[in-house]
């Protein structure tokens, strides 16, 4: 197999914006597009700033090229991620330790190279994003490498076998939550709408804002899906919940709000993410386990998301294992390695918890087509459509990838399973991962 023979970057631009989440929750005022005050998190020198990313292209020795973008999530420096990514402070990094550690290993053997890149990250604390991206590229390579598709380049790495049909898309809207759900439902996007639920203001007295919403939502499904649509309704809501009514969250006025939710949503399933942020992983399992327990007494049946606070795979490790959520979050820039991202899907398996394979608005076609195979490889219970906040092309890049992939899957047979090579940590599901180009499967 071919040697990865050079590793190159480029600032480039992503999907959406970077915002300050301290100084947005805060109040910060509405100009526009734009926000108006001063920044509350530190590296900001505005609350809204475009996004950026890091273009990088792994050549290999036989001439061929993989792509990874570098991105970050659109509330970067929130709780416990990394700060805001300025993609030029990061380019000499990745054009020297990181191609002095990958360049001559073969591009096949997915474990080394991934390996060679976390003890880069170790020793010189890598930005996620950074190592987000060059393992897209790595990814990309050992498919190419073995001449096959990214799903298959990582569901091989696994040990795994690979969905056989497209993963649940989930669209999102941003603040134009009427015309990007009546998109969704025209198209028939198998979870929806994400809402943006994220001021007082939206929410309204006593949370009727939502309600009311939710109310309109179900009137939208009848008018404008398809037949036999049957959508799950997710509503991002950025810790209003707690902002609103506090703790405890097993109490009446809070399990009665969420029943009024279930009761509006009529047949369709319904899911919160994000109900409030709790200032710290223990805090944040804690509040929701609390309410998940309130929920299930009451027989109330509305799911919770894990978001705030579940950045890390030993994150979503903890959540899972103290019983936290019906779902988390696996924020893919937030993770690093997209093999880390196809690990925690896998540590959802066997368990009470789904997996949902998000991300952020902010990342780029490159990134959301890794991610479109991470899902098929792990079978995700649902995965973002991305990037941007227009909705419309999100979802033609991640429903396109995933169906480009299973064509060639049922046209071509399987690779021959990865050998066993050098390990970061020994732990398989760590070392495998994918992404396309832009220009393959």
């Amino acid at each position: 197999m071919p040697a990865v023979a050079a590793v190159r970057a480029t600032p480039g631009v992503a999907g959406f914006f970077f915002d300050d989440q301290a100084a947005v929750r805060g109040g910060a005022p509405s100009d526009g597009f734009a926000y108006g005050g001063e920044p509350a998190t530190p590296g900001y020198e505005r609350v809204r700033e475009p996004g950026e990313a890091l273009l990088v292209e792994v050549e290999l020795a036989d001439g061929r090229r993989a792509r990874g973008d570098c991105a970050a999530v659109q509330y970067s420096g929130a709780g416990s991620r990394d700060p805001l990514f300025r993609a030029r402070e990061h380019r000499a990094v990745v054009e020297g330790a990181v191609a002095d550690a990958v360049v001559g290993r073969e591009a096949g053997d997915l474990g080394a190279t991934v390996a060679a890149l976390e003890r880069v990250a170790d020793d010189r604390d890598l930005h996620t994003a950074v190592r987000y991206g060059v393992s897209q590229a790595l990814v990309t390579a050992a498919a190419r490498a073995r001449e096959t598709t990214t799903t298959r380049a990582l569901a091989a790495r696994l040990g795994v076998t690979p969905a056989t049909e497209p993963v649940p898309v989930f669209g999102q809207s941003g603040d134009e939550r009427y015309r990007g759900a009546e998109k969704m439902l025209l198209k028939g996007v198998s979870v929806l709408p994400h809402g943006l639920f994220n001021s007082r203001e939206k929410w309204g007295e006593d949370g009727r804002g939502v309600t009311e919403y939710v109310e309109w939502l179900v009137d939208r499904v009848a008018d404008l899906g398809p037949e036999e649509y049957d959508p799950r309704i997710h509503l991002d809501v950025y810790g209003m919940v707690g902002d609103l009514w506090g703790p405890p969250y097993d109490r009446a006025a809070v399990v009665d709000y969420f029943r009024e939710l279930c009761e509006v949503a009529g047949p369709y399933p319904i899911q919160i993410e994000g109900p409030m942020d709790a200032g710290g992983r223990a805090e944040q399992i804690r509040a929701m386990a609390e309410l998940r327990d309130g929920l299930a007494d009451a027989g109330v049946e509305v799911d919770v998301v894990a978001d705030e606070w579940c950045d890390t795979r030993a994150d979503v490790r903890a959540f899972v294992g103290a019983e936290a959520a019906d779902v988390v979050q696996v924020k893919t820039p937030d993770l690093g390695p997209v093999t880390e991202s196809a690990g925690a899907v896998l540590d959802c398996r066997g368990t009470d918890t789904r997996a949902y394979l998000g991300g952020t608005c902010n990342e780029t076609a490159t990134s959301a087509r890794t991610c479109a195979h991470v899902a098929l490889a792990t079978d995700a219970a649902q995965v973002l459509a991305k990037p941007g906040m227009g909705f419309d092309e999100g979802y033609m890049v991640v429903t396109n990838e995933m169906r480009r992939a299973l064509a060639r899957h049922r046209r071509e047979p399987e690779p021959e399973p990865e050998s066993e090579s050098e390990s970061a940590n020994g732990d398989r599901p760590n070392l495998g991962a994918t992404s396309p180009d832009g220009t393959h499967d």
